[in-house]
């Protein structure tokens, strides 16, 4: 079985982060490993607390799982601080980690600043340039690219200045403000865009760790960049479009919608218990 490891905070909600992560992982059909860069008290309506670990224990997480189940693809989300971020750079290029996607998370889609400045210099500088493929969103993008973005040309134009800068592949993610569903690929010069249309669901929390954990977990199986991206879109519209409605805020996914077996459903569905 091929695996998988992410590395990134924990939602306790379960929406986003290392949940959303493994959930998507095993739905693609790798095993899914993980190492906590934090510990976040939050449900749908907001976060409420974090508990961020030290560098040194994350550093014996990537230690005990390289060590042991190596893995066939790693995705690195959010990591609030420079020192874990140089930790987690350190460790990938000890053990000559494979197939890294790195999902940027430095300002959410709404424009809200999640880094401080010390900390996307790191990302810059140790992280980035190891990435087989960077995941921004629109002002995720703007930042790398110091370019503003305003429409589908913009999109090419920044995905290709990050991507030569950091010598890595670039899914500039569409959306919120600039091309709906659309998702623009630059890959050794080349722009390949990924139609994709607008589900109508408030509940779209976790959707850039879904979609970089996805594209891990097909990258791990051996399947070329842009199918992995391909597949990855299909699984993420499947789980929009399930429409699950949890929580009194913006709520979760449903990340096994495709997922079938004898021990799904309850007794209801079993003609049990009635």
């Amino acid at each position: 079985m091929k695996t998988a490891l992410t590395i990134a905070g924990s939602d306790s909600s379960g929406g986003a982060g290392i949940q959303a992560d493994i959930k998507t992982m095993c739905a693609n059909g790798v095993y899914a490993m993980s190492a906590i860069t934090a510990l976040t008290a939050q449900n749908t309506t907001g976060v409420s607390g974090i508990l961020e670990s030290t560098p040194e224990f994350l550093a014996s997480q990537m230690d005990c799982i390289f060590t042991d189940i190596f893995p066939d693809a790693v995705k690195t989300g959010m990591v609030s601080s420079a020192p874990l971020i140089r930790v987690i750079a350190d460790k990938l290029r000890q053990y000559r980690a494979k197939n890294i996607v790195v999902d940027p998370v430095m300002v959410s889609t709404s424009g809200f600043r999640l880094l401080s400045e010390d900390a996307v210099d790191a990302l810059k500088e140790q992280l980035l340039p190891l990435a087989s493929v960077l995941t921004p969103n629109i002002p995720e993008a703007e930042v790398l690219s110091g370019e503003p973005i305003a429409g589908p040309e913009d999109m090419e134009r920044a995905a290709r200045s990050i991507g030569v800068r950091y010598g890595c592949a670039v899914l500039c993610k569409g959306g919120h403000r600039v091309s709906d569903a659309d998702d623009l690929l630059w890959r050794s010069g080349v722009c390949t865009w990924f139609r994709g249309r607008r589900i109508d669901n408030p509940n779209t929390h976790g959707t850039g760790c879904t979609l970089s954990s996805a594209i891990a977990s097909n990258l791990a199986k051996g399947f070329g960049l842009e199918q992995a991206v391909e597949r990855a879109k299909a699984y993420l519209s499947g789980a929009l479009g399930a429409m699950l409605d949890l929580g009194a805020g913006q709520g979760p996914m449903d990340h096994l919608h495709s997922l079938s077996g004898a021990f799904l459903d309850g007794p209801e569905e079993r003609g049990c218990g009635r």
